[in-house]
């Protein structure tokens, strides 16, 4: 025992810091300067609020230059390299007072499980199966199809908007007002529709999956599983956790993006979101509309893949810095608790209707002013010329156009636009890989000025609009050269 390190210290340059915040403080506090000075180059914000009220703004600015200097040297989160430290140094204790004779080995069932969805000659396999029975089957398949069916057409279609719509055109006299509630874009025809009859089955089945994976312990297998790629890509396994809830909402995932350590992985996360990860309504709708169509969904989940890992490997090479170590603490493996997933599901469901419900109705008056004030028109006009150099119909315009609105408006106008007829197979393909790409919806626009920055912001909407139409493009001219048709 007399060999173990007596106190845990830190690099030099850490050490360094700590002393000369140590003599600058001057207040009276419960704790040693030394542990408020660790705590403060730490960022906790119990800590700076109590020191913010007994030191000078001199004092505060001199710790904070200290701190972003310290930051800029190493090159990662100073609480990232003061737990490293500390991880080091608990690893040698446990090294000199343990000894594995063996690696440990699962035991039991659910441990076993654990171990094979880690293992990466298992681990993308169980992925691979989790995806396609959990996203394409329930979600896509069963939820998109069978349910969205039933509801959108056997319910509002049938009996519930033609009811609704006599009863406003005979107690509304007014034409502009008639069209603002169940006019082709009305609030009742476009935005109460779309939201209940069409996305709130696809969300809902999506966040039971969610809440499953989430229960069994199978999420944070699913970052370590991933980290060795995602480091490719400038991140680590925790940036799964913002990717995965992207499938569900891409505005909320925005959000959590805020768990990833640096401001360089956060921007990465936020493009990959923006650029390639179709919220569950979206994925829901293009599942459905594809699993007609093979050989198109292969093609379009193939391209997904390509943009995110060659848009994630260019970010990482252009931003400075580099990928963060990655640990987290592995749950054990358990069968869900039905109770668990169904809290979980109908919070996210409350969540939906609270968020996301509203910007719908919005979204349908703001077609409505466009449609008034013939702005809608010019915005079709400009995006026409794009629409004709991609051999698409000329009523796709409305999809894209919706798709700025909320990203399911334009797969609910795609979904339209196939129940008419208008779209081959080839323009089905097309439509659905360029409104995936596409610009992100105006909530997750606003939530990306609010987390990133409006330069920012600003240039990954430039991105994902020239990269959306220029795959686009691309893939129109090689279905063509290639006479590949879908369907």
């Amino acid at each position: 025992m007399s060999d173990l390190p007596p106190t845990l210290t830190y690099p030099p340059a850490i050490e360094h810091a700590i002393a000369q915040i140590s003599q600058l403080l001057r207040g009276d506090y419960p704790l040693s300067y030394r542990t408020l000075a660790l705590l403060l180059l730490q960022d906790d914000p119990e800590i700076w609020e109590e020191v913010q009220a007994q030191e000078s703004p001199a004092t505060l600015a001199q710790i904070r230059a200290l701190k972003e200097q310290l930051e800029r040297e190493g090159g990662m989160p100073l609480g990232w390299q003061i737990e490293q430290e500390r991880q080091r140094w608990s690893q040698q204790i446990a090294a000199q007072v343990t000894q594995i004779t063996s690696p440990p080995r699962p035991h039991t069932v659910a441990e076993w499980v654990g171990w094979l969805c880690m293992n990466p000659w298992t681990g993308f396999p169980i992925l691979a199966l989790v995806l396609y029975f959990g996203l394409y089957q329930f979600v896509g398949v069963f939820g998109a199809g069978t349910v969205v069916e039933l509801i959108e057409e056997g319910l509002f279609g049938a009996y519930i908007n033609p009811f609704v719509e006599r009863l406003v055109r005979a107690t509304v006299p007014w034409q502009p007002i008639q069209e603002l509630l169940v006019g082709e874009y009305g609030v009742w025809t476009l935005g109460v529709t779309y939201a209940v009859a069409l996305i709130l089955p696809i969300v809902t089945f999506f966040f039971l999956v969610f809440a499953i994976l989430e229960d069994t312990g199978y999420l944070p297998r699913l970052a370590m599983l991933v980290d060795r790629a995602f480091k490719g890509l400038g991140l680590n396994g925790r940036a799964v956790i913002p990717i995965v809830l992207g499938f569900g909402c891409d505005t909320m995932a925005t959000v959590v993006t805020r768990v990833l350590e640096t401001r360089r992985e956060r921007i990465i996360a936020t493009l990959l979101l923006t650029l390639t990860i179709p919220c569950s309504a979206q994925l829901g709708v293009v599942l459905a509309l594809l699993a007609s169509y093979p050989l198109g969904l292969a093609i379009w989940a193939g391209i997904l893949v390509v943009v995110f890992l060659l848009a994630g490997w260019l970010a990482a090479q252009i931003l400075p810095g580099r990928a963060m170590p990655f640990y987290m603490e592995i749950p054990p493996m358990r069968l869900p608790s039905l109770s668990n997933v169904l809290l979980k599901t109908v919070a996210r469901l409350q969540w939906y209707f609270l968020e996301v419900l509203p910007l719908f109705l919005i979204a349908s008056v703001l077609i409505w002013i466009g449609q008034l004030t013939g702005l809608f028109e010019l915005a079709l006009r400009v995006l026409q010329p794009l629409v004709q150099v991609l051999g698409l119909p000329a009523e796709t315009g409305v999809a894209f156009l919706f798709g700025f609105f909320r990203r399911d408006y334009g797969a609910a106008g795609l979904y339209d636009l196939h129940k008419r007829g208008l779209l081959s197979g080839n323009d089905l393909l097309i439509t659905a890989v360029i409104l995936t790409l596409f610009v992100p919806c105006v909530a997750q626009f606003l939530v990306t000025i609010k987390e990133r920055g409006w330069r920012t912001a600003l240039g990954m909407f430039v991105i994902a609009m020239s990269v959306a139409f220029g795959v686009g493009f691309v893939l129109s001219r090689a279905l063509t050269v290639l006479g590949v048709h879908i369907g």
